[in-house]
């Protein structure tokens, strides 16, 4: 039984005895109600019923943070930390209650008061001028005999509000702790997110039948059915959301702010950088559009919280640059779990990333003869799956302590930018991360004091499927310039770069669209052996498997040499459907390394031949599950001078600290 049906249940079974009183007899439900939310929170929240005055008048209950509480009792004299609550009849306007005098004594002292008619909730607070503000609503019902019939139907009734209705009181209960970390603060974001998101289900999207096309085309894939609509869904809202973020941290980066000063979403068109992502989201923002698909209200609370932020603390943490990551993350697992999992959305750890790009490195030095590895201008990487950008961070970090090394000294930063720019170079499918990876990639360059011009210079970030695209052709034109304009600055990588390292964690499972034909073509080349027993099972289907074939063919078809470097599922280490794909490697590749890193629930149950726990290495502190399939990381070289493979080096890491070793 949810939350909301309990309470629901209790408040009818109450009322259907006639024996109560209009108001007190329903403290204990809604008590119930307020702890099972505030349970759910990390500190948790308790709530108090009838705290005794302490010069403002009694309010009906106070909500108490569990750091309040030393040793299980709570401290004489303490206020509630997340505010006080005020209770009125079903048949009150709620209204009408927070613009009571009590109310305006009550945030006074409190700072912040939770009033409810038990069926309509409202969260007030104070304006910069002290005077009491609507911070945020929830009605369950528009006035008392619905309420009741509501209440009737507890089940149904929690069906359609249950979620929204504990979302509301779970921020209600936050929203005076400080704010200071980027988890916090994707928390609150992914709940606003949701509540976008449900507004958009089941309607109709008429008016973003463009935007759609556009998206399709310039992607490469179809939304078709529930999944794939589901998906552009999340996507718009997920791009509006990390839109506001990501212009918000430009906003407080660029110019000193002045005390009082506040962040407007609406200004998030004027400060992204990236043309396709600035009109994809003007093109959904627009008033007219926002206005009906009634998006204003979600923005404008996530752009409160984000002025609620305490930025000094919050940029603190976010200058370690591991925050973009954690905040990431966070927000998709909050905003829309099983999308993440359909997606393999994992966040690489940074020790995974950080020893790719230096074994990337050294094998540029020692078997391509190129001293300055990720350093020598010659040298062009592609990550076709960069996510929030982690490996192209990694990368020109590992370039800059080359140079510095080698003495760049005052031309360091220009050195940098043009790596970033003109040899770096990363393909994403979904607008989030691209939008994180530019911000972190253009951070970074501040750092190093070479800041882009947003006029003329980019990222070499694209939003791109990195599994179509590869072949010259005439294609229709698109309807948006600025998804012409991505499209073919994309193209040009593809086509006309010669790639010496492909590097990255590709996804694990199919995005929610329906794939090109040149998509589902790519995994042909190891559907046939020569030498090898016949490919058995289903296993080439597997994403990851397209792109580890996009990869080779770049590496070995078009630059003739180079390096490939992936973390993967390790399926295609023994499995029965990968026999061509090993056979050819052998063929096309002069040295093999694999790093077997197990942690596989499928074939081991996540145990080491002793039967010690053996973790996925993605098991970290944001994501103590991790993943379920066994990885492994990759490495495979293409000599000037092929000879095929003449060495494989192969090593077993199992149990806890394989991240370590």
């Amino acid at each position: 039984m949810t939350p909301l049906e309990r309470y629901l249940d209790k408040l009818h079974a109450i009322h259907t005895t006639g024996a109560g009183v209009a108001e007190t007899s329903y403290y204990g439900a809604l008590e119930t109600l307020l702890n099972s939310v505030g349970a759910m929170l990390s500190p948790a929240v308790r709530c108090v019923p009838m705290l005794r005055n302490q010069g403002a008048g009694m309010p009906d209950g106070g909500l108490f943070s569990a750091e309040q509480w030393q040793g299980g009792e709570l401290p004489a004299g303490q206020l509630p930390a997340r505010g006080a609550i005020e209770v009125k009849p079903v048949s009150a306007e709620v209204a009408q209650i927070a613009a009571s005098e009590q109310v305006r004594r009550y945030l006074a002292l409190y700072g912040i008061v939770l009033v409810t008619t038990y069926r309509a909730f409202l969260l007030v607070g104070r304006n910069e001028q002290g005077e009491p503000v609507i911070l945020e609503s929830h009605e369950i019902a528009s006035d008392e005999a619905s309420f009741w019939q509501a209440a009737r139907h507890a089940a149904q009734s929690a069906a359609q509000h249950n979620t929204p209705l504990v979302e509301f009181l779970q921020r209600a209960m936050q929203h005076a702790a400080p704010l200071r970390t980027p988890v916090d603060v994707a928390w609150f974001l992914a709940s606003y997110a949701r509540e976008a998101l449900a507004l958009l289900e089941g309607r109709e999207l008429r008016a973003l039948d463009t935007l759609r096309s556009a998206f399709e085309a310039a992607l490469g894939i179809r939304f078709e059915g529930e999944r794939g609509d589901h998906f552009f869904r999340s996507t718009l809202v997920q791009t509006l959301f990390y839109g506001v973020f990501s212009a918000w941290v430009l906003w407080h980066r660029e110019a000193p702010r002045r005390a009082g000063e506040r962040f407007e979403w609406r200004l998030t068109p004027w400060l992204i950088r990236v043309p396709m992502i600035r009109a994809l989201f003007e093109q959904v923002a627009l008033p007219s559009r926002l206005g009906p698909l009634g998006l204003v209200t979600p923005l404008s609370r996530a752009a409160e919280t984000l002025n609620r932020v305490e930025q000094a603390a919050f940029f603190a943490s976010f200058a370690e640059e591991l925050a973009v990551q954690h905040f990431y993350e966070p927000f998709l697992e909050q905003f829309d779990p099983a999308l993440r999992r359909d997606l393999g959305v994992w966040y690489t750890p940074p020790e995974i990333v950080t020893y790719m790009v230096a074994r990337v490195d050294q094998v540029l030095r020692e078997e391509l003869n190129i001293p300055l590895g990720l350093a020598d201008e010659r040298v062009l990487l592609l990550d076709p799956a960069s996510g929030t950008g982690a490996y192209l961070v990694a990368a020109l970090k590992h370039i800059a302590a080359t140079l510095q090394q080698e003495g760049s000294g005052a031309l360091l930063g220009a050195d940098l930018k043009k790596a970033a720019t003109e040899r770096l170079f990363g393909f994403e499918i979904l607008p989030a991360p691209f939008v994180v990876a530019h911000l972190q990639l253009g951070l970074l360059l501040q750092q190093y004091h070479a800041g882009l011009d947003p006029e003329n210079e980019r990222i070499g970030v694209y939003l791109t499927n990195a599994l179509t695209g590869w072949k010259e052709g005439n294609q229709p034109p698109l309807p948006l310039p600025e998804f012409q304009e991505e499209r073919e600055a994309a193209d040009g990588v593809k086509q006309q770069k010669k790639i010496l390292v492909v590097l990255g964690n590709p996804p694990y499972n199919g995005f929610a669209g329906v794939a090109m034909q040149e998509e589902r073509d790519l995994s042909d080349a190891y559907r046939t052996t020569r030498h090898a027993p016949k490919p058995r099972g289903q296993g080439l289907n597997d994403l990851y498997v397209r792109f580890y074939r996009m990869a080779e063919r770049q590496i070995v078809e078009r630059s003739g040499h180079g390096v490939v470097c992936f973390i993967s599922n390790n399926s295609w280490l023994d499995g029965l459907s990968h026999t061509g794909m090993r056979e050819r490697y052998l063929e096309v590749f002069d040295r093999i390394w694999i790093d077997n890193l197990h942690g596989d629930r499928y074939k081991t149950g996540k145990k080491t031949p002793s039967g010690e726990p053996d973790p996925s290495v993605f098991s970290t502190e944001m994501n103590r599950e991790g993943i379920q399939v066994g990885t492994a990381i990759a490495l495979m070289v293409r000599h000037e001078q092929h000879q095929g493979t003449r060495m494989i080096f192969y090593r077993d890491f199992w149990g806890r600290n394989k991240r370590r070793d």
